[in-house]
């Protein structure tokens, strides 16, 4: 009885055991059975379940029907778990019975498949006997239809060897060539069967009638072409023609024989007429050798154009020996007189033969001189100039007519003419005699560094004649036209030069760009800058103190000089509109040098371009750049320095009320008003260099302005409330700045906008500290800390001394300031405080002690 209760408790145990299957059972199981039911979820919570039944006390009133639901639900899983086992008793049984009846039908099935397969044996063996005697009757028919088309081979190569023997006798060339092409391709068919001797014969005899056809025809050129035929032409022009049928027929290299020599002949009038000796031979009369040809061509096609085959291309093989004998003989001759050669005659045979290979190009394909002459590059191609940017007008800016001129503003169907034949492959016959003179392009580069020095001499006069246009409204650009007139004659000289060489003399004539662009930045801009006039200079003064009597007055008056050095004369309108032309035109060239390193980098060969640089005078021109942008800087930070002063001068503690701003900053936004305008109109197609010229002024001008709030000392509340309200002022103008004057407004840039508040902020806040009081000391301290975080004690003693405290006082406070910061004080080095003092009233004693050691050096 016992161990009957204790199976009923294992058991219990074991149906009250989670159940839980491995993730792939578990998977296989969700795809089979899919279930939305909770209770089917393998990470069922009992708990978690029952409490989503219960959620709160008032739902335990219906425990009844949730109890009902369950056991109701559990009794039809308990019926639906019957059916299954009882279904399941069955299944072993039926299964083994399908079992034994599917073994069944497959060996059924096998024993029909080698019955199949035995009677097909059968029929394949009654098949081939009834086959047999039809394939040895094919294989019978194959053999003899094989001997019957040899022997018919046979019979026209025997045939058709002696009808040639007997046709070249008698020189019947037209059924020569006919007869003998088919005699060749029937050989071929014999080519295995040459190990017999009557075949090996017959192969042998057809090889000597070639040879004997080859010297034959010849000679029967040569003797046609003799004396006076050689111009009037043979009288059996039609036997010839047809001699060239055979040639054809025949081995290459006796086309290529008769060609040479046919050629030859043709030109050796040439080789006389223009010999090195001949007054003809001479570069001024190389117009003669291209008409000499031109002529000879034409007589060519009237009297022979049909007795040669129109694939032999015989004009074309003329023509191009013709060009190959006349870049070397001028090479030749060029050489022993290189002393007569000037430019003028120089480009006067280059224009001519760039003519004339212009002409042959198309008029010939090119076919006879591509196999062996190979030219890849593209011809180089010019569009019509504009007195823009010429190097960024269009995707290929550099297209050239055919006479290679320059030509004036083409209509747009020629434009799209000569952008269609850019893309076409280049003619062989393009510098095929031009490339003699490429040895001699030193002239051509010559002369145009002397071109281009006299353009730049014009330039320079033009400019001292003509004022600089100003620009009263932003539109418009007073880019300084002579730059636009450089460029656009350096790309002439480059597509001029390219056409006649991508070697060498593009590299020479990239130097002569270097030394020019050079030229003009030095003369045209750097020159050209308005010089701030200042006082006369310290050495000069000493120079004609020292010539005189050494009295006090003098040297109070050299004391004083010194003093006032540096102050600067300021620059009229036209001079402000000079300089913003010249920082224009510095950028103009500054890109446009750029663009024409890569265009240049295009034009040479490919293994020049490395050597292509143009980096040091791009930054020649960035440092005009810089240069203008530091004068009107300068120009316009000296303008405010005696409104600056004027406002270091003013009894800043007897201000008694705060009015409206003062005086001096009226001057100072006046001044603003009168010069900013002036500045950005001649500045509108650089915005980005006006830009910079608002930042550096802004820096510039609140460093100042910074240090001459440290001058007004000692100051009052009051008057530091006044000077806290003119900061405010000047701050308000400085943020708009950009766009002072101006009916458009635009918004700073946000960089210029950062500056002028950052350094303005700290000028409000060295007033702020001036005006908060100094007691209690550590409140003070602690406020200025505050205020001013990035300071040291140098600007704190200036602080103090504004608010006008006694020295034992100010020492209190400064030793409280370093022992609330320390680290600042302790790492404060001489140089920072000796900085820090120039840029106060020590100023002044520097330039005295400066002022003694020159006097001892006297």
């Amino acid at each position: 009885m016992a161990s009957l209760e204790d199976e009923d408790i294992i058991e219990d145990d074991h149906f009250s055991a989670v159940l839980t299957f491995p993730p792939e059972v578990q998977e296989a199981i969700d795809q089979v059975i899919p279930s939305s039911d909770p209770l089917d979820r393998p990470d069922f919570d009992a708990v978690e379940y029952i409490n989503g039944l219960f959620p709160t006390e008032q739902s335990l009133s219906n425990i009844d029907d949730v109890i009902n639901r369950i056991r109701y639900k559990i009794k039809r899983l308990d019926e639906d778990i019957r059916v299954v086992v009882r279904g399941q008793t069955n299944v072993g049984e039926e299964g083994k019975d399908s079992l034994e009846e599917a073994q069944k039908a497959i060996l059924q099935l096998f024993t029909k498949i080698k019955d199949i397969k035995d009677k097909a044996e059968k029929s394949e063996a009654m098949v081939k006997e009834i086959t047999r005697d039809i394939k040895q009757l094919d294989h019978a028919k194959r053999h003899l239809t094989t001997s019957i088309t040899t022997l018919n081979h046979l019979h026209m190569l025997v045939g058709g060897v002696d009808a040639l023997e007997s046709l070249a006798q008698k020189r019947q060339y037209g059924e020569v060539a006919n007869l003998l092409e088919g005699v060749l391709n029937v050989l071929e068919h014999f080519q295995k069967y040459k190990s017999i001797p009557q075949i090996g014969e017959l192969a042998d005899k057809v090889g000597l009638i070639r040879e004997e056809l080859a010297q034959q025809i010849k000679s029967d050129f040569e003797t046609a072409f003799q004396g006076t035929n050689i111009r009037q032409g043979p009288v059996n022009q039609t036997q010839l023609a047809e001699a060239c049928f055979v040639v054809n027929v025949l081995d290459s290299r006796v086309k290529k024989d008769l060609l040479n020599w046919f050629v030859k002949l043709q030109l050796s009038e040439y080789l006389v007429l223009f010999g090195e000796d001949q007054e003809l031979a001479w570069l001024d009369k190389i117009d003669h050798r291209y008409q000499w040809i031109k002529r000879t061509l034409m007589e060519f096609e009237e009297k022979f154009g049909r007795m040669f085959p129109p694939s032999w291309e015989v004009s074309e093989r003329i023509c191009a020996e013709f060009c190959e004998i006349t870049r070397k003989e001028l090479a030749k001759i060029m050489l022993k007189r290189s002393s007569q050669i000037d430019v003028k005659l120089l480009l006067f045979a280059i224009q001519r033969t760039v003519n004339f290979e212009t002409l042959c190009a198309r008029r010939f394909i090119g076919r006879t001189l591509a196999a062996d002459k190979p030219m890849a590059s593209s011809t180089p191609s010019m569009t019509p100039l504009s007195p823009s940017n010429p190097f960024t007008e269009s995707t290929n800016p550099f297209e050239v007519d055919s006479d290679g001129q320059v030509p004036s503003q083409a209509s747009p169907p020629e434009s799209d003419k000569q952008a269609a034949e850019a893309k076409l492959p280049q003619s062989p016959f393009v510098g095929l005699v031009s490339k003699c003179f490429e040895a001699h392009l030193n002239i051509y580069i010559e002369s145009q560094d002397r071109n281009l020095g006299e353009l730049i001499d014009r330039f320079v006069e033009d400019f001292r004649q003509y004022k600089t246009q100003k620009m009263d409204t932003e539109d418009g650009s007073n880019i300084l036209p002579s730059c636009a007139d450089l460029f656009v004659y350096y790309k002439k000289c480059m597509v001029q030069c390219s056409q006649l060489s991508m070697g060498p003399p593009m590299l020479l004539l990239m130097k002569t760009f270097q030394k020019y662009l050079k030229e003009y930045a030095l003369r045209l801009l750097t020159n050209n800058l308005p010089k701030l006039g200042k006082q006369e200079s310290l050495g000069s003064q000493l120079a004609r103190i020292s010539k005189q009597e050494p009295t006090i007055a003098s040297a109070s008056s050299l004391i004083q000089s010194i003093l006032k050095e540096g102050e600067m004369v300021k620059l009229t309108e036209e001079e402000q509109c000079r300089t913003c032309s010249i920082l224009c035109t510095a950028e103009y060239c500054m890109e446009t040098t750029q663009q024409l390193e890569e265009k240049l980098k295009e034009k040479v060969d490919r293994e020049l371009v490395d050597k292509i640089d143009l980096r040091a005078e791009q930054d020649i021109f960035h440092n005009v750049i810089s240069n203008c942008i530091q004068l009107l800087v300068q120009d316009l930070d000296c303008a405010c320095d005696p409104a600056l002063s004027a406002m270091t001068k003013l009894a800043w503690q007897n201000v008694e009320s705060v009015g409206d701003q003062s005086s001096y900053v009226n001057a100072i936004i006046g001044h603003l008003k009168a010069n900013l305008p002036v500045v950005r109109n001649n500045l509108f197609s650089s915005r980005k260099y006006f830009t910079q010229f608002c930042i550096k002024f802004a820096t510039s001008f609140i460093q100042k302005f910074v240090v001459a709030i440290y001058k007004c000392k000692p100051i009052s509340t009051v008057g530091a409330e006044q000077l806290l309200l003119d900061t405010h002022s000047l701050k308000t103008v400085l943020q708009d700045l950009p766009s002072l004057g101006s009916q458009v407004g635009r918004k700073a840039p946000a960089s210029y906008t950062t500056i002028v508040i950052k350094g303005m902020t700290k000028a409000e806040m060295i007033l702020k500290v001036v005006m908060s009081p100094h007691e209690p000391a550590r409140g003070f301290v602690d406020n200025y800390l505050k205020l001013l975080p990035e300071t040291d004690v140098s600007e704190f003693q200036k602080i103090l001394e504004m608010k006008g405290l006694k020295r034992n006082e100010q020492n209190s406070l400064v030793d409280l300031y370093r022992a609330k910061k320390p680290t600042t004080s302790a790492n404060e080095t001489p140089e920072k405080s000796s900085a820090s003092s120039a840029d106060g009233p020590e100023q002044q004693s520097s330039r005295i002690r400066k002022l003694n050691k020159l006097i001892k050096r006297l």
